[in-house]
């Protein structure tokens, strides 16, 4: 990292110096890499740093190395600058996000400075597979998210948010080959679209995104760079597709959408909303599954032999295509 980098963290932090304490992971494509740094002299311990370094061209690990794909990539990373430095601020403790503390572009090179979350009670992570007290806190968490930016114009994100967005994924789309679903993919997303109920989705709320209190019951979530507008759905269904088990996706369906939508009403209510409660989740509600099959139609263009393709996601599709087509 360059020396004007370096002293943008130390000006940012009131630190008097600064040393690498380790590397937290490099980013999808070579695209830099997140990195904890040590601090002296401030009155933190240590900050994360978010360091873009982008590259003239993708090198993408499955393939999809087209300059689309670049360029949806570039577009990520302005999209979670604008984030942090126009809408993070409207997230409270019930949707908990990493402090910002400095945003800086430079050339091909992006700075972000952020609260270290494992130094703030956040230093539990999750892979692939959870309890329910993580899987409610994570519902909680996007049910304020969603409920914070009910109604809120995407300016300067995504205009429709997800990183499988049909739009950004035409290459997917094309390698589809269940041809009932590639027929009804253009149907799907307008069905999710004209949700007279819009928000800000995260874009990425997967499992490995949200860092967990000591005893697993609070979270905060972290990448933004596939923020933008949506139904609440699509965050929640690929949210639970990251950690549960196809039985369990669908033996728990009711359990999942009751405690989601309670929060939800909850937390839309304490806002002074005059949103019609029931009507929102009477129109979400019959989105969740029109969400699942939108991304299963990613995920089988995208990559066909994908563990997520499961008998739940092919019947929910299904059973969404049939319904589009009647």
């Amino acid at each position: 990292m360059n020396q004007h980098f370096q002293n943008t963290i130390l000006k940012a932090t009131g630190a008097e110096s600064l040393s690498e304490i380790e590397v937290i992971q490099t980013l999808w494509s070579g695209y830099g890499e997140i990195v904890r740094f040590g601090l002296e002299g401030s009155k933190m311990n240590s900050v994360v740093v978010k360091h873009v370094n982008l590259p003239e061209e993708g090198n993408h690990p499955r393939g999809w190395n087209t300059d689309l794909s670049h360029q949806r990539k570039l577009k990520s990373y302005k999209v979670e600058t604008e984030w942090y430095k126009n809408l993070s601020k409207n997230c409270n403790d019930a949707c908990k996000i990493p402090k910002c503390f400095a945003l800086e572009t430079k050339g091909s090179e992006v700075l972000m400075v952020l609260e270290d979350l494992d130094e703030t009670g956040f230093a539990g992570r999750l892979n692939s597979s959870a309890n329910w007290d993580n899987i409610n806190a994570c519902l909680k968490w996007l049910a304020n998210f969603h409920a914070t930016f009910l109604n809120t114009k995407a300016n300067g994100l995504w205009e429709t948010g997800t990183y499988w967005h049909l739009e950004t994924r035409p290459e997917e789309l094309v390698a589809l080959e269940d041809l009932p679903l590639k027929n009804a993919a253009s149907a799907i997303d307008k069905k999710l679209n004209e949700s007279p109920f819009q928000t800000l989705v995260h874009g990425d709320a997967k499992l490995a995104n949200f860092c967990f209190s000591n005893d697993g019951k609070k979270v905060a979530a972290v990448d933004f760079q596939y923020t933008g507008g949506g139904c609440g759905m699509k965050d929640v269904a690929y949210f639970i597709g990251s950690c549960m088990s196809e039985k369990d996706c669908e033996h728990f369906e009711d359990k999942i959408l009751d405690f989601y939508f309670a929060e939800l009403k909850n937390a839309v209510a304490a806002k002074n909303s005059t949103v019609d409660l029931e009507a929102l989740e009477n129109d979400w509600r019959k989105l969740y599954h029109v969400a699942w099959a939108d991304f299963h139609r990613f995920v089988k263009g995208w990559h066909p032999g994908h563990w997520k393709i499961n008998s739940y996601s092919e019947r929910v599709s299904r059973e969404v295509v049939k319904k589009l087509n009647s």
